[in-house]
């Protein structure tokens, strides 16, 4: 099993402990983590984008002129797509993006993702994210204190007391806080730094394996 050290908030080692080996040491599966972002990234598109067919534009569908002796190209109708104020040819309509992906293999990329975290020293332990109150100075001081100035992506479990640390977090542009059920592979490549609390890493060990 993973061995890894738990740091309290003022980035001091307090202890060690063993990380699930079905899900943080297991050999990244690049495809499943490419699918998913994949899905991710696809799930974000609203898809609301619409042109006019020729059966919706409006105008006359009165011929211009007729059709021989003008010397002109024959024409049926000024809402074609040639003419100005005319149709759009295979313009894009509101259609859905969302793409499906089985249950094992999102499971196969989360535990990819995060074992790919520590294979790299990418991902920190600690003790817990408890503030005593809500402020965005004390975020700051925990991301200065273990030197994370890059996109840090903390973990907390949803049974922890982490409601101040949320808030705090909030105005400060590279750090995020989810709960271990809210966790998706996306928010894992896109960060440099995985913070898990102690009881987060071992639920995700457990609800993950």
């Amino acid at each position: 099993m993973p061995q890894i050290d738990v740091y309290n908030q003022e980035a001091n080692v307090v202890k060690s402990i063993e990380l699930s080996d079905a899900v943080f040491g297991i050999e990244p599966n690049q495809q499943a983590i490419y699918d998913a972002v994949l899905v991710y990234q696809a799930g974000l598109r609203q898809g609301t984008h619409s042109t006019k067919t020729r059966a919706f534009v409006s105008g006359t569908g009165k011929k211009p002129f007729r059709q021989k002796g003008t010397g002109r190209a024959r024409q049926g109708s000024t809402r074609a797509t040639q003419w100005r104020g005319g149709a759009i040819a295979f313009g894009p309509l509101p259609r859905k993006y969302n793409l499906k992906m089985n249950r094992k293999v999102r499971r196969l990329a989360l535990r990819s993702a995060l074992s790919e975290k520590v294979a790299e020293n990418n991902m920190t332990v600690i003790e817990n994210l408890s503030f005593d109150e809500i402020k965005t100075k004390k975020a700051v001081a925990l991301l200065n204190a273990f030197g994370f100035d890059r996109k840090t992506l903390f973990v907390a479990d949803a049974s922890e007391d982490f409601d101040n640390a949320y808030v705090s977090m909030r105005n400060i542009p590279n750090a995020m806080l989810v709960t271990v059920s809210s966790l998706n592979v996306y928010d894992i490549v896109n960060a440099d730094k995985v913070v898990f609390t102690e009881t987060a890493a071992a639920r995700a060990g457990e609800v993950l394996a």
